[in-house]
Order: C-alpha cells, then structure tokens, then sequence
C-alpha cells in the first residue's frame, strides 16, 4: 500500500501571510491539528499545528523564567521564544523545512517518520508542491476494514492446522515446544513456553488464521529462573 492510497487530498493548507487565528479557525471548522503552508505556487513552505498555539501570551502559558535566569539562556533562544509566543502571522510561528513524503512513498516511511520525530502528520509532496497530507488518522482508516473479521466460515480442520504449522515456521519464538491440535475448528495448545509473552503471540497467530472458531490453552510455562512450571490458569493471570 503507497501514502497516495490513504493520503487526504486535496490538501486544506494556509498561505504564510495568514493570521495565526485564520489558521486556528480552518482547523477547528476541519477537524483537524495541522496545516501544510504553501506560497500561492503551492511550494510547500512549512507546517504549522495546534501545539505551535499552546505557549501563546493571549493564554498566559508562554515560557517564563526567572529574570536572573535570562542571563544564562541564550539570547537567541530567548527571542525565538518571544516570536512563538506574540507572533501574528503563520510565517512567525510555522515549522520551517518539515519532515515529508512522496506519494508513491510505502507506509513504513511516513510511519517510521512520525515515530522517530513523534510527530503526527506528514505533508506528502511532489515536486515540491504540497498535493496531499498524510497523519496517524488516516493510517487508522486504512487498517479498520484490514483487521475486521473477514467473515470466513467452516473450514477444514487440516487446512487450518497446515496452515498454523506454515505460519509457525516464519516466526523465532514458537519454537517446536508449542504443539497445536484442530477440531471442528477449535484450535488447542499444548506444549511449553518459558515467557509469557510468548503464549500471548500463539494466540495472536492462531487467531489470525482464517476458520478458527477458538482456542483452548493448555500450554504450561516453565519460569527459566526457577523452573517453576506454571499452569495455563496461573500463565493467564500473572
């Protein structure tokens, strides 16, 4: 799946030369925290998000300091700070030079982008031009109808243990202690774990495999510390 699949575009943006409250107000009217600032060519010029309007004098939450403090910070920073907090116009307060993608961009890089700058949006360009935004809400959109129960009914019993013993066999941590048994669509584990961690993963795989109706654990877990063996009762409450 590419960014332009979940992308929203058109992109709602705002000209550098508007107000911070013409910004705050198309947020609010659009339901959403941050807007790409384009010049009138649709050059992307920067970002400008709600939490740029959280340190604001109007709000007395600004950044202060004791006066004998000052003296100690740098003046510059001082200044930026001063601009961020009293600033008029979208250009004062935006992020200049944000982080972005491309359309024919996969997933995993806007994703491995907002977790590494813990941001929450990214502006998708191309050709410098701005055509669309892409932010943690749209990436839920496109895995709701992924993850929903697709609905598949009976199946064979073999199918579905092939199938678990495929899918086995691509993952470190199942091991060959966990031995899984199918009946009229009832998955039962039997077997050893030595983590807890990993019968929450069998779980996980053997739900995901499509005709299985549900499952029974009865997986012990030997604490590798100790060698306290541990029913799966006392594994699913610890």
């Amino acid at each position: 799946m590419l960014v332009r699949d979940v992308m929203t575009s058109p992109v709602i943006s705002v000209k550098p030369s508007a107000t911070i409250a013409e910004a705050a107000r198309l947020m609010l009217d659009h339901s959403i925290s941050g807007l790409p600032v384009v010049d009138a060519g649709g050059v992307l010029r920067g970002i400008v998000t709600e939490g740029d309007f959280l340190q604001r004098c109007e709000l007395g939450t600004e950044i202060r300091r004791a006066r004998w403090l000052e003296y100690l910070v740098n003046t510059g920073k001082i200044a930026g700070e001063y601009v961020l907090s009293h600033g008029r116009r979208v250009s004062e307060v935006m992020q200049g030079e944000p982080i972005t993608c491309g359309p024919d961009d996969g997933l995993d890089v806007p994703v491995k982008a907002m977790l590494h700058h813990r941001i929450k949006r990214l502006p998708v360009v191309e050709g410098h031009r701005a055509v669309g935004i892409i932010s943690r809400s749209d990436l839920l959109r496109a895995l709701t109808p992924l993850v929903e129960p697709a609905g598949i009914g009976r199946r064979p019993d073999r199918q579905i243990a092939d199938a678990i013993d495929a899918q086995m066999k691509t993952v470190v941590w199942a091991g060959s202690l966990i031995e899984p048994s199918v009946k009229d669509g009832v998955v039962t584990l039997e077997g050893t774990v030595f983590d807890k961690r990993q019968q929450e993963a069998i779980h996980v795989l053997v739900e995901n495999i499509p005709g299985v109706q549900s499952v029974v654990d009865r997986l012990l877990w030997i604490e590798p510390m100790s060698g306290t063996v541990l029913n799966p009762e006392e594994l699913g409450s610890s």
